[in-house]
């Protein structure tokens, strides 16, 4: 173990330098010698730069993943559940959003890097409002996340890789209490990409992050103002999480024929059959969990 923490460790000199070490280095004190073996089978293509196409950087992500790891293995203490389902080769990971932030995409991601066979990494198509923010559109390239745009996510599938989408994006992640577990309308785009390339769509259900920052009240004019899509009120002011219990249920794969380009009710009969899944999922893991914090 001294020898690897020892490896990590040996980054360019400088402040930078010295940051990153510490951050793989807690990264492999978190994830210990089977993470460090999981990211050694990962090997995405890369340019001159030492990123691919989309501008990921496995090394980067090395250390990026620290605390996000910290939050899958002791906050959240994350609990999967049919993870083998997934199939190999390109895929659609189609999931319920919630908690004000897009934690539970991370730890959908963490999963399929600490408990699948093998490792991957999934792409996330974020909204595209949220690389307007200061410095994040190149974190979230180096880390492996992508603008949702229906191009990136062709080139990606075809690439062979695990694409995260969040249909009912801003609408899910910020309801309101009382239409937790509750899933808001799912858009069409999913649909037609999966059929247009012939892509297996898995539902995942994530029970936990509707109580880790639960919203009161959307101050949908103070978010206008300062151009959000919402503005939360919860318990603590803030959107800061609390240590709920996640537990992360991924579905039978699901394949879908017709014409991607068809009438819009054919789509949302087929996307109904996802969103029901989901839903179903989501019943069942809100029943089974003896509490919402343990």
């Amino acid at each position: 173990m001294a020898g690897q923490l020892t490896r990590y460790q040996e980054q360019p000199r400088g402040i930078l330098g010295r940051v990153k070490g510490a951050m793989q280095s807690w990264t492999l004190k978190l994830g210990g010698n089977e993470l460090e073996q999981r990211l050694n089978r990962i090997a995405p293509p890369q340019n001159e730069y030492g990123v691919d196409p989309f501008g990921f950087d496995l090394d980067f992500s090395k250390a990026a993943i620290a605390p996000v790891l910290w939050l899958y293995k002791k906050y959240f203490r994350v609990e999967t559940h049919g993870i083998e389902k997934i199939p190999a080769g390109r895929v659609l990971l189609i999931a319920n959003h919630s908690g004000q932030l897009p934690l539970d995409g991370a730890m959908i991601a963490m999963a399929m890097l600490c408990e699948a066979d093998p490792p991957r990494v999934v792409r996330s198509m974020v909204e595209k409002w949220v690389p307007t923010l200061p410095f994040v559109s190149t974190i979230l390239a180096r880390a492996g996340q992508v603008v949702g745009t229906p191009e990136n996510c062709r080139r990606l599938l075809a690439a062979g890789e695990a694409i995260q989408v969040f249909p009912e994006g801003v609408r899910g992640l910020n309801k309101t209490w009382e239409h937790r577990y509750q899933l808001q309308e799912f858009g069409l785009g999913f649909m037609r990409l999966a059929l247009e390339t012939n892509t297996p769509i898995v539902p995942v259900a994530v029970v936990g992050a509707e109580e880790q920052a639960p919203n009161l009240y959307d101050l949908k004019p103070l978010a206008k103002l300062i151009g959000f899509p919402s503005f939360p009120v919860t318990p603590t002011g803030l959107p800061i999480p609390l240590p709920t219990k996640y537990r992360v249920f991924f579905g039978e794969p699901m394949r879908f024929a017709g014409d991607a380009n068809g009438e819009d009710a054919e789509l949302q009969r087929k996307v109904r059959q996802v969103k029901d899944a989901i839903q179903s999922m989501l019943r069942t893991g809100v029943a089974q969990r003896q509490h919402v914090f343990w």
